[in-house]
């Protein structure tokens, strides 16, 4: 993964979630990925913190859109690995974030995680 491919992965992926259109945003994934996040254990009582496949991320993001209609992130910094991207951003509720996506070998997000600073409930 380059830099520049970093990077243009970055920005599609936030202006996809900017627009609210999960359709776009999903478009970078693996049918089969997996997503992992301290919401899915607050938001769907998961105690993994992981849902697999499209389908059912899709519903996770949708539900997240629905509670949070002012949904909007800004990209601090974007790091490149071998197969890996790092975006840390601005995220939603006052909290920033670090989200690692690890690619398949047709370019497409096989796995993504998502850190926060701090819990939701300690957001202002």
């Amino acid at each position: 993964m380059t830099r520049a491919q970093a990077v243009r992965f970055s920005e599609e992926w936030v202006a996809a979630w900017n627009a609210h259109d999960v359709d776009r945003v999903l478009a970078h994934y693996t049918d089969d990925f997996e997503m992992t996040s301290p919401f899915i254990v607050r938001m769907l009582d998961e105690a993994t913190g992981t849902i697999i496949r499209k389908d059912r991320v899709r519903e996770y993001w949708r539900q997240a859109l629905d509670r949070m209609p002012g949904l909007r992130f800004e990209i601090l910094e974007v790091f490149a690995g071998v197969d890996s991207v790092v975006i840390h951003y601005k995220a939603v509720l006052g909290l920033r974030a670090c989200e690692v996506f690890q690619f398949d070998s047709e370019g497409k997000v096989s796995k993504a995680t998502a850190h926060y600073d701090r819990d939701e409930s300690d957001s202002p």
